[in-house]
């Protein structure tokens, strides 16, 4: 799933130092409460041996604090600047790169972009014929961003079965009173829906209800949505089995679009001005030009690897003679930097395992134009 961090830019151009930790914050065992009350005063010395200002180590105690209740396992990411966490996120399961207290030259948001590749809004709507939910959600997040609650009409929303004129009068009524509220559930849906910019929104509830209300979607949304036979409101409902279901929609999703992503890169191979590139070389001199679209990384194969990360345009260079003037912050680890290069220049980011890309290339790109000859990859 492609990502954009263009909400970070603002802090990608600030100056140093950051102070960055990426941490368990579970507290659901009398273990993880115990490490959860050592972690802040742990992660004061670590700052401490690294020279960072004591209002920077005191914003990061404050951060760090065990924040009760968060079932294990639970993750913690927080980056601190000039005395205040900037970033304080929990991220729901394990960590997946090694715990870290660190200050650093620049944001490394790489912790936080792999633990959550993508917010991918999407919207789940449970209905019947005389209510709505409709709950905004981002992958990976959890709990719902947001729940709408939609009250129709409930008077004569069941059929009347008393015989001739008087129930076929009855039986229109409520069908035009499921009608009216299944317009005002669409409306809902499609505003909650365009307002988040969702890639999915997954249809539960009542059979009936469903199919008037997906007659009333706008044509964007029914082109969004996928239906689950289950319904939590219910009794005996199994909220556990639309949870299983919906988490599959989402998979697929992410699946297809990462699938469409290589698809344009591998249609751009042998290409003689490809909209492409492919390579360490290829890759840093397209972000320095703000041509990347797509950034394709592999970084545990580069996280090795070091670049220079610079205070103003290109914002990114493999040596010195880059820099083309700009003031050095540091050298830093390859994917903390293409990470922000990438942000700098608006790019979307793709993090992918090392058989997804060609034998040897570590990281590729989608170009907003034609690359015209080939920079060598090095």
């Amino acid at each position: 799933m492609t990502t954009s961090l263009q909400k970070y830019a603002d802090l990608y151009r600030r100056p140093g130092p950051w102070c960055t930790a990426y941490v368990p914050a579970g507290t659901g065992t009398v273990d993880s409460l115990e490490a959860g009350d050592v972690r802040p005063g742990n992660a004061q010395a670590q700052l401490e041996a690294q020279g960072a200002v004591a209002a920077d180590i005191e914003a990061m105690e404050q951060a760090l604090q065990p924040a009760a209740g968060l079932p294990s396992p639970v993750s913690r990411f927080v980056l601190v600047h000039s005395g205040k966490a900037e970033i304080n996120e929990v991220l729901p399961g394990d960590l997946v790169l090694p715990e870290r207290v660190a200050m650093e030259s620049i944001p490394d948001l790489l912790p936080l972009v792999k633990h959550r590749p993508e917010e991918l809004p999407y919207v789940v709507a449970e209905v019947s014929r005389e209510h709505g939910e409709i709950r905004l959600y981002r992958a990976g997040a959890g709990a719902p961003s947001s729940v709408q609650e939609v009250e129709g009409e409930s008077e004569n929303i069941h059929k009347f079965h008393g015989g001739g004129w008087s129930e076929l009068r009855f039986q229109h009524h409520t069908e035009d009173v499921w009608r009216r509220n299944a317009d005002e559930v669409a409306g809902e849906i499609d505003r909650v829906a365009r307002a988040s910019g969702a890639r999915l929104i997954v249809l539960a509830g009542d059979i009936r209800a469903r199919g008037l209300v997906k007659d009333n979607l706008s044509e964007a949304s029914k082109a969004l949505v996928s239906e689950v036979d289950s319904h939590t409101h219910t009794g005996g409902a199994d909220s556990a089995n639309l949870e299983d279901r919906v988490n599959q929609h989402v998979a697929e999703v992410w699946a297809e679009e990462q699938r469409s992503v290589m698809d344009r890169l591998a249609v751009q191979e042998g290409q003689a001005n490809p909209e492409a590139a492919h390579g360490v070389g290829a890759v840093v001199h397209a972000l320095q030009q703000a041509q990347v679209d797509t950034l394709i990384l592999d970084d545990d194969a580069l996280s090795e690897r070091t670049m220079l990360a610079l205070d103003a345009e290109p914002w990114i260079a493999t040596a010195k003679e880059e820099a083309l003037g700009a003031e050095i912050l540091g050298e830093v680890p390859a994917p903390a930097a293409l990470l922000r290069a990438a942000a700098l220049t608006d790019a979307r980011v793709l993090l992918v395992p090392g058989p997804v890309l060609p034998e040897g290339v570590h990281v590729a790109a989608l170009l907003r134009w034609s690359s015209g000859p080939g920079v060598p990859s090095s």
